[in-house]
């Protein structure tokens, strides 16, 4: 997507210029793995024009294969974010009616081709959130991974702004036989799943032991394989307790803490998604997993725009417990 945001705290009726990203759930996941190393490919349909080009080059340039990108169509979507200070809350204005990626068809999408040799599959609940096309087309690429043997991993990623709670659980429930890991905080399985969580996140409280049995009755319904929460505890706009938890093979995980100066919070959640793939396939015990996750995602919200630039060495020194920031030299 095209991102257009307002410069620096300033609101819409205030800005006479926008600075513009690239970005979206899946291909924040994309890039943030491809930072540690991993090889990342994203699959998606962008216009064949200069902004179509530039949204792919601005993948390419971070190494993630974009071989797989269909061109075609009007458009490409646009989200317009107002970052939010203090009391006031960001907000984001979506303008993604038409564009060559909710007008594709699932017909245009050979799965298991586009996903021969791949491991793992990550897809977020916003892509079905645009409409049938998008529906149809997470169906196939779930069914083409199961078929191929693909890890499949699902950011639930309920957006009010583009679909309904009955909407949702329509299509998300039925997706779930499919997957093997599962990403959600309490508003998005509450919305998606229909799981509730008692935790008041609007005033910053947060009880561990509700995501533990949330999560353990979302696995126990749906078999998954592991189910993991981004837990944020929203203390100002600025200002926001940061951890994670994950309830895999019947144990509950929860992560190291941070207390984060918030510089651009969009794709947070998607680098905790990407932080905890890295960490399923290369640390043995569950709680290395949760905890790189938790400290990838900290270290994207220090980073402006969508795309986490975080490295496998930085993630892992914050792991280690060097919080301070000082100037490495």
């Amino acid at each position: 997507m095209l991102r257009l945001s307002t410069p620096g705290y300033s609101r819409f009726v205030q800005a006479n210029s926008f600075d513009v990203n690239y970005g979206g759930g899946e291909a924040n996941v994309a890039v943030s793995l491809a930072n540690m190393g991993e090889e990342a490919m994203f699959i998606s349909k962008f216009p064949n024009n200069d902004i179509g080009d530039a949204a792919r080059n601005s993948l390419r340039q971070f190494g993630v294969d974009t071989s797989n990108i269909l061109r075609g169509g009007d458009r490409l979507g646009i989200y317009f974010l107002e970052t939010g200070d203090s009391v006031r809350p960001s907000k984001v204005i979506y303008d993604r009616a038409h564009s060559a990626f909710s007008e594709a068809k699932a017909s245009e999408f050979n799965f298991k081709k586009m996903l021969k040799g791949v491991n793992w599959l990550h897809i977020t609940g916003i892509t079905p959130a645009l409409g049938k096309n998008g529906q149809a087309i997470t169906l196939k690429a779930l069914k083409a991974a199961k078929e191929l043997g693909i890890t499949v991993s699902f950011d639930l990623n309920y957006r009010a702004k583009l679909w309904t709670k009955e909407e949702a659980q329509s299509v998300m429930i039925p997706y779930m036989e499919y997957v093997d890991y599962v990403i959600g905080n309490e508003e998005d399985a509450e919305a998606c799943l229909g799981f509730k969580n008692n935790s008041d996140v609007a005033k910053g409280k947060i009880n561990a032991s509700d995501y533990e049995s949330m999560l353990k009755a979302m696995c126990e319904k749906f078999h998954f394989k592991g189910a993991a929460a981004s837990l944020r505890e929203s203390h100002s706009a600025n200002d926001n307790g940061w951890s994670g938890v994950l309830f895999t093979n019947g144990k509950f995980y929860q992560s190291s803490h941070y207390e984060l100066r918030i510089v651009d919070r969009v794709g947070g959640g998607d680098s905790f998604a990407a932080g905890l793939i890295y960490g399923l396939t290369h640390y043995e015990d569950p709680i290395d997993a949760i905890n790189f996750a938790v400290a990838n995602s900290a270290i994207k919200h220090t980073l402006p725009g969508d795309y986490n630039h975080a490295t496998k060495k930085e993630v892992e020194s914050l792991m280690a417990g060097n919080t301070t920031g000082r100037v490495q030299r």
